[in-house]
């Protein structure tokens, strides 16, 4: 089934150990976001990285939510730091309660994993289908031992690796200052 937004669309995949040996596969997608431009944003949560959105000031987990919302999709930003299911940051509808459908699906991964961290950071649903999305920044952010065990959890719970995506971003300006493989190589060479 063909249910990722074009932005999203998985274009490799990230084999995960799990805690108990076992490997999983899951799809991964590679996108790239311009860096917001607009008015400052005062609140970064902690140095945040602030995105565009089609002219929305947004964190990666929010650019990922809007991308599947646009898609006909529901959804909610997991914040596990501050314990909210959020739909937005700024503003004082930014958090919001979960349908009761999806809050036993998750309240039921919780009890398995022993702990309510580690769930990854977007949780969306339409219809019967449910997709849990890591995001992760290229180059600074690696899947951690809670989201292992989070995510052995949520199998346990009877869902597929179709309901999982790794979501490993960048910003725009970092790809442009990346050098490109040749170059990589080249420079490796002269130090040779």
């Amino acid at each position: 089934m063909n249910h990722y937004p074009d932005l999203l669309r998985p274009d490799s995949s990230e084999v995960i150990l799990l805690p108990s040996g076992n490997k999983m596969e899951v799809p991964k997608a590679t996108p790239t976001f311009d860096g917001w431009a607009g008015k400052p944003v005062e609140d970064t949560y902690r140095g945040k990285p602030v995105l565009d959105f089609a002219g929305e000031p947004v964190f990666a987990e929010l650019a990922i939510l809007r991308a599947f919302q646009n898609s006909g999709w529901d959804g909610v930003w997991v914040d596990t730091f501050q314990k909210k299911y959020r739909i937005g940051y700024w503003g004082k509808n930014s958090g919001i309660v979960l349908p009761s459908e999806q809050e036993l699906l998750l309240n039921h991964i919780y009890e398995r994993a022993r702990s309510r961290s580690g769930c990854w950071d977007v949780f969306c649903w339409r219809s019967e289908v449910q997709l849990f999305i890591e995001a992760k920044r290229h180059g600074h952010d690696q899947i951690r031992a809670t989201q292992r065990r989070w995510l052995e959890a949520a199998i346990s719970e009877g869902l597929p690796a179709s309901a999982f995506l790794v979501v490993e971003w960048s910003l725009r300006e970092e790809e442009q200052d990346m050098p490109t493989t040749e170059a990589k190589i080249v420079l490796l060479d002269r130090n040779s």
